[in-house]
């Protein structure tokens, strides 16, 4: 199985073109309040003429749902990240897209007993206060063990040095970075990038074809 890279909180042309170049899969935009916050008609501008099957993904914090449907139609969005407390019935409004639902795990949280496959996908991120993201912090893998191969993108605190060791651990359907792949908040590191995608392709080399 092929793991797949979601690259997120793109806000520059440049950084969307070389993510697609390198191998994401998944282009992530960010709509809710947050340093990486984009505007819809500048997401349309920077988006422009992505290779077939590069998916984008519009990320969201407890949205009306009227505005998620509004962007979305706009941006010709593929996946909506669902980052906040939005519930099954909420969702289901939303099902003419690819739902890509986030828990966030950390010390004594655990994940709800909702069925995740309810979603296109889960995203497991690191739970802090008062943040809706994972702020670039790392949670115990080992709470998505019982998860590991199944559909669901690992995130928080990720980048090209761990990477590897997170995808050999968890088998995740996917690995998800922002702050992982930046020089300074929305602003991606081609460099790091690359050394990311490299890492996940690594990994998969290691763990499906392992030397004798």
């Amino acid at each position: 199985m092929t793991t797949k890279i979601k690259i997120c909180g793109l806000t520059r042309r440049q950084d969307v073109l070389s993510a697609s170049d390198l191998g994401a899969d998944l282009l992530g935009f960010v709509f809710a309040k947050s340093p990486r916050r984009i505007s819809p008609e500048r997401m349309v501008e920077i988006s422009a003429g992505l290779p077939e099957g590069v998916l984008k993904v519009g990320v969201f914090v407890d949205a009306p749902l009227v505005e998620i449907q509004d962007i979305a139609a706009f941006c010709a969005l593929d996946v909506l990240q669902l980052h906040g407390s939005e519930d099954l019935d909420y969702c289901r409004a939303l099902e003419a897209y690819k739902l890509l639902k986030v828990f966030r795990l950390g010390v004594g949280r655990t994940l709800p007993q909702s069925s995740l496959s309810s979603y296109w996908a889960a995203l497991f991120d690191t739970w802090l206060p008062d943040m809706a993201g994972g702020g670039g912090k790392v949670f115990d893998w080992r709470q998505v063990l019982p998860w590991s191969g199944s559909r669901f993108f690992l995130a928080g605190g990720l980048n090209p040095e761990n990477v590897g060791a997170a995808i050999t651990m968890t088998r995740p359907f996917g690995v998800d970075v922002s702050s992982g792949v930046e020089s300074a908040p929305g602003i991606k590191d081609l460099s790091k990038i690359r050394k990311f995608i490299e890492a996940v392709k690594m990994a998969e080399k290691n763990q499906f074809y392992p030397a004798c």
